[in-house]
C-alpha cells in the first residue's frame, strides 16, 4: 500500500495546507534530495490534488522560494528576539551564534539545497541580500558601542569575524565540533580580538 493511499485527506484551513505542503517538500528534500520534489510528488504524499498545490504556489521554483524564505525567516525573527533580550554584548554574540548553529546542524541541509537551485537562489537573492545587510548593520551598530570605534573600522571587524562563524557551522556541520564548544570559541574569538583591537586603536590613535 502507498504512503498516498493510507493517508486520509482532511480539509485544513488555507495556512496549515500552505504549511503542511512546505513541510512535505522539506521532508522530500531532506530524506531523498531536491530532484524529488514536484508539485506531482507533493500532492501525492499530502494526500491532495495537484490543482490544488498549484491553487497556492504558482509552479515549483515558487514553492522552492517560499520554502526557504520561511527557513530565512523563522532564523531571522528568532534572531531578532534573542538580541533584543542580550543584556551585553558576549551575551548578544553567544545568543545568536548558538542559534545560527543549531540552524545550521538541523536546517543547514535543506538551506544548502535550496540555494544549490539556480532558480530558487535568483528569486530569493534580493530578499536575501536585504537580510544580510540588516544583520550586518546591527552588529556594526552594536560593536561600534560596545567598544567605541570609528564606522569604517567596525565595518571591517564585522566582516571579517562573520566569516569565524560561518566556518563554526561548517565544523559543526560535519561534527568536527558540538554546539557549545564551537559557541564559546566563537564568543572568545569575537570578543577578546574586538578588545584587542579597540585597545591597540586607542594606544595608537
Amino acid at each position: 500500500m502507498t504512503r498516498a493511499v493510507q493517508k486520509k485527506r482532511t480539509r485544513l484551513a488555507p495556512e496549515a495546507r500552505r504549511e503542511q505542503i512546505l513541510d512535505e517538500a522539506a521532508r522530500l528534500i531532506l530524506e531523498e534530495g531536491l530532484s524529488a520534489v514536484s508539485m506531482e510528488r507533493v500532492a501525492r504524499e499530502v494526500g491532495i490534488s495537484k490543482g490544488l498545490v498549484y491553487n497556492y504556489f504558482a509552479d515549483r521554483d515558487a514553492l522552492l522560494a517560499a520554502l526557504l524564505h520561511r527557513e530565512q525567516t523563522e532564523l531571522r525573527d528568532r534572531g531578532m528576539v534573542t538580541a533584543l533580550h542580550a543584556r551585553s554584548y558576549a551575551e548578544l554574540i553567544r545568543q545568536t551564534t548558538r542559534l545560527y548553529l543549531e540552524q545550521t546542524r538541523d536546517r543547514g541541509a535543506l538551506i544548502a539545497a535550496l540555494l544549490a537551485d539556480p532558480s530558487v537562489a535568483r528569486l530569493m537573492e534580493e530578499e536575501s541580500r536585504a537580510d544580510r545587510e540588516r544583520t550586518f548593520r546591527y552588529f556594526v551598530r552594536a560593536t561600534r558601542r560596545e567598544y567605541d570605534m570609528p564606522l569604517s573600522l567596525a565595518i571591517s571587524s564585522v566582516d571579517m569575524l562573520m566569516a569565524v562563524t560561518d566556518q563554526a557551522g561548517k565544523l559543526v556541520g560535519q561534527g568536527v565540533l558540538d554546539i557549545d564548544v564551537a559557541t564559546e570559541m566563537c564568543v572568545e574569538l569575537i570578543t577578546g580580538g574586538l578588545a584587542q583591537l579597540a585597545r591597540s586603536k586607542r594606544l595608537n590613535p
